[in-house]
């Protein structure tokens, strides 16, 4: 039996139990509860435990419904905003959004947006993470933007847990990686053997991450490798002369795979062996 109702409706219902997930008995559904409202869809800005209980009344915005129609996914935020969430429902993926730096946070930066209505909770409508601020590593959001900033963003989805709109900063900047992906295909591809200079960025126990580029970096295998109390890469008992580097030393490398999907690349040591370059 469908529950007769279709993304995007308001509806409304009561509370039948509130345990890991609430479900509503919704109003001309009263065989059983059919509405759904996850730990994500609560209303913004407060918690679920004060805001829901059993026996209460709420309305709600169906988010989707079930592929069987037998079930469909409520948002009491969406409901208590309908503003918001019809500027929110009306974006769409990869349309660009312009705004103000209006706070930089510890977990994010938000932005107010020149169009739709005022958060009624947080400082923006648009939330940008830190990876979607830029491609580079920064040490502080605020080496990146500053309060007061114009930007201009690509918009990702809707978060409605927090009733925002996910920006990427990054997305509107020319990307590093797909740049040095198409300089590799110019010099005749991979394992051609095109030596480049790079700074050793991170030493972890599957090999050595090197900085080819600004904002990319590849790996070098190194097979059982440790890294010591020294800082160097060690392979069993012993400092190999192939991987003793420290953090920091520049090193010659060649290039013997890129991933594009997977925007990774595969490094292999330019010659017989690699110095610490220092």
């Amino acid at each position: 039996m469908s529950v007769g109702v279709r993304a995007g409706d308001l509806v409304e219902g009561v509370v039948a139990s509130v345990d890991g997930s609430v479900w509503v008995t919704l109003d001309g559904f009263p065989a059983r509860p059919v509405g759904k409202i996850g730990p994500v869809d609560t209303p913004w800005g407060r918690g679920r435990a004060t805001d829901l209980a059993v026996g209460q009344r709420i309305r709600a915005v169906v988010m989707a419904v079930g592929p069987d129609g037998e079930r469909a996914s409520l948002s009491p935020a969406a409901a208590a905003h309908p503003e918001l969430w019809a500027f929110l429902s009306g974006l769409r993926p990869d349309c660009r959004l312009t705004g103000t730096v209006a706070s930089i946070e510890p977990y994010g930066v938000f932005v107010a947006l020149d169009e739709g209505p005022a958060h009624p909770v947080f400082p923006g409508v648009g939330f940008i993470t830190y990876p979607e601020l830029c491609w580079t590593r920064f040490e502080s959001a605020s080496d990146v933007v500053r309060v007061g900033q114009r930007v201009t963003c690509v918009f990702l989805q809707i978060d409605t847990w927090n009733g925002e709109a996910r920006l990427s900063l990054r997305a509107t900047l020319p990307d590093p990686f797909l740049a040095f992906a198409d300089a590799v295909d110019a010099a005749g591809g991979e394992g051609r053997a095109v030596t480049l200079r790079g700074q050793v960025t991170k030493l972890t126990p599957i090999g050595v991450f090197v900085r080819v580029a600004d904002g990319v970096e590849g790996l070098v295998p190194v097979e059982g490798a440790e890294v010591s109390e020294a800082g160097h890469v060690v392979v069993g008992d012993r400092v190999d002369v192939m991987v003793d580097v420290v953090v920091g030393d520049e090193v010659d490398v060649v290039v013997a795979r890129v991933s594009r999907e997977g925007r990774r690349v595969l490094l292999a040591w330019a010659g017989a062996a690699a110095g610490s370059g220092r």
